[in-house]
């Protein structure tokens, strides 16, 4: 029998570093693929409906099935905002007859960090001002997560990208 698929959730607040950290898990977890749930929501005008969240849902499913219906990937990578157990169940929930080992990392830094980081952002032109204080708003709903915590506010991507290696290969 064949081992069971990586999934790696990786979640934390807009701006703490999930997409330049999933990048360089890429090159680390080879062969991976990687879905960034943001690309899901990718709608002009952007609104968030009922019918428009179910359709993200389904549609994320749909992606990570795919994913680890196929024999190429060892690893699925999935990077989201995700800021309850409750989002997460709505996705795991559909991926229920699947067969993958589960490994969910938080990403967290304080607020100061989380601020800094995001006001870097918005002066570069990456991301509007009105993130700053939706994101540290759901910052405290992380840490009731039942996830494994990495704090990021003191390293750089690289060395989040090795400890979440380590930690999928140790299986835990």
């Amino acid at each position: 029998m064949a081992a069971a698929k990586n999934l790696l959730v990786v979640n934390g607040a807009m701006g703490v570093g999930k997409t330049t950290t999933c990048r360089l898990l890429m090159d680390r977890l080879q062969p991976c693929a990687w879905l960034d749930g943001d690309w899901c929501w990718t709608m002009n005008p952007f609104v968030v409906s009922e019918p428009n969240r179910a359709m993200v849902l389904d549609n994320i499913a749909h992606v990570l099935r795919s994913f680890l219906a196929n024999a190429g990937f060892s690893t699925v990578i999935f990077s989201w905002v995700i800021q309850t157990d409750d989002i997460f169940r709505a996705v795991a929930s559909r991926l229920a007859d699947c067969e993958f080992r589960l490994t969910r990392i938080t990403l967290t830094c304080s607020e100061a960090v989380l601020r800094a980081r995001l006001e870097r952002d918005v002066a570069a032109g990456l991301r509007e001002a009105d993130v700053i204080p939706r994101s540290l708003e759901r910052l405290p709903l992380y840490e009731r997560m039942d996830t494994i915590k990495l704090d990021v506010g003191a390293i750089d991507a690289r060395a989040a990208a090795d400890a979440i290696v380590r930690l999928v290969q140790s299986g835990t």
